[in-house]
């Protein structure tokens, strides 16, 4: 039986980082559009010929959303996810 607690959550591209102590591990997080939640999202690239695509909003689970403490990048977040929102389909490669 599933959890009933748990409910999937659009939440929008917000950052593309890649991890300084670990090489080709790009870090993508993903914030819901107030940029209260957050969802990190991390991928290792095995080659230059690994290409995975990087979509404008995923679906993640509730359970899975972290909460944005620092106020400041709580509205970077918020600004960026509803940029994203605003110019993209969740679909549209990033």
């Amino acid at each position: 039986m599933a959890d009933s607690s748990s409910e999937q959550v659009r939440v929008w591209l917000v950052e593309r980082t890649y991890s300084d102590d670990e090489q080709n591990l790009i870090i993508l997080t993903y914030a819901t559009p107030d940029g209260e939640r957050y969802y990190r999202k991390e991928r290792a690239l095995t080659s230059f010929t690994d290409v995975r695509d990087t979509t404008a909003a995923v679906a993640a689970d509730s359970q899975n959303l972290g909460v944005v403490e620092e106020p400041e990048l709580r509205e970077q977040y918020a600004a960026e996810a509803r940029r994203m929102q605003a110019e993209h389909d969740p679909d549209d490669l990033i």
